[in-house]
């Protein structure tokens, strides 16, 4: 449900002077600012009492903490573009909304980074370099490759456009089929997979997608595919994908991993062919110009009454 206009918003949001670099707050607006590392018995009684919409800071574990210390709370917007945790936290009656959109340039970039680095044998470089040796040959590449994208959204759709500029082809993949845009249901991966180079999920964690991609999906994949992940980690089933790159059939390029920060000792760490970074896909220069327009929109929409943007679905 929208919220409706209100005589005065009380807004609690991450970063302090928004208005200083995106013009005055609308009359009325009351803003409040908790970067989530505060501890939060630091805000006084009235803020915690009257905040009615809260930015929640970004990429800091446990924030939904503050919550249930909310009484007054009517609308939520959520900085990431995965919401999953934070549905059971949601109060009843309050809206959430998400960071659709702002993290879609930065995790399309990271995704071609990470294929490139793969694909063009970055890590085995920079080895040499370090170990002082000089022994050229010819790697793989991206142009001509085919490249399934699962989870073909916004952030699919900016990879796709990056992925064309380097002369790769795109199958686009979804939950359902829409065959207008040429987008393949999941179910069609058994079919695709065996003609693809490079499969990139790009999937949210829901029921239906943990574990989506495993054993069978993996075996389909032909001698020297990549598998690269920027979406979710329980999305990937990680033994399956272990048991792949250990005899060398597969190779891997994971942002996203399960478990969660991945354990210093753990055996994907230790493969050839497998490149790890920890979940940093999202996290560029690009997301916070981009946040902090989409912030100071939703203040202005909710202290006008207006509908925000990027309603999540509770229900």
């Amino acid at each position: 449900m929208p919220p409706k206009p209100e005589t005065a918003a009380h807004v609690l949001l991450p970063w302090a002077d928004l208005d200083a670099r995106h013009g005055p707050w609308p009359s009325g607006v009351r803003v409040q600012v908790w970067d989530g590392l505060t501890p939060e018995d630091r805000l006084p009684p009235d803020v915690l009492e009257s905040t009615d919409l809260w930015v929640m800071p970004y990429a800091v574990p446990g924030v939904e903490r503050l919550l249930p210390r909310l009484p007054s709370l009517r609308a939520v917007q959520s900085l990431s573009a995965g919401v999953e945790k934070l549905l059971p936290w949601i109060p009843e009656g309050v809206s959430l909304h998400n960071g659709r959109g702002l993290h879609d340039a930065s995790t399309a970039e990271h995704a071609l980074g990470l294929i490139l680095a793969a694909q063009r044998e970055l890590p085995r470089w920079a080895a040499d370099q370090r170990a002082g040796r000089w022994e050229p040959h010819f790697t793989r590449s991206l142009a001509d490759c085919r490249v399934a994208v699962v989870g073909y959204g916004s952030i699919g759709q900016a990879l796709e456009r990056r992925l064309l500029a380097c002369e790769a082809e795109v199958l686009r993949v979804a939950r359902r089929a829409r065959p207008e845009e040429d987008v393949h249901p999941v179910d069609e991966l058994p079919r695709l997979l065996p003609r693809v180079d490079v499969v990139v999920l790009v999937l949210p964690e829901t029921p239906a997608t943990q574990g989506l991609f495993g054993k069978e999906e993996l075996a389909a994949l032909p001698d020297g595919a990549l598998v690269v992940n920027v979406g979710r980690g329980r999305t990937l089933e990680t033994e399956a994908l272990l048991a792949e790159v250990r005899t060398g059939r597969l190779r891997a390029a994971l942002d996203v991993t399960d478990p969660e920060p991945l354990p210093g000792g753990h055996p994907l760490r230790q493969q050839p062919g497998v490149l790890v970074t920890p979940h940093v896909a999202g996290g560029s220069a690009a997301f916070r110009p981009r946040a902090e327009r989409l912030i100071v929109e939703q203040v202005r929409r909710y202290a006008a009454g207006t509908p925000l943007v990027n309603a999540v679905p509770l229900s």
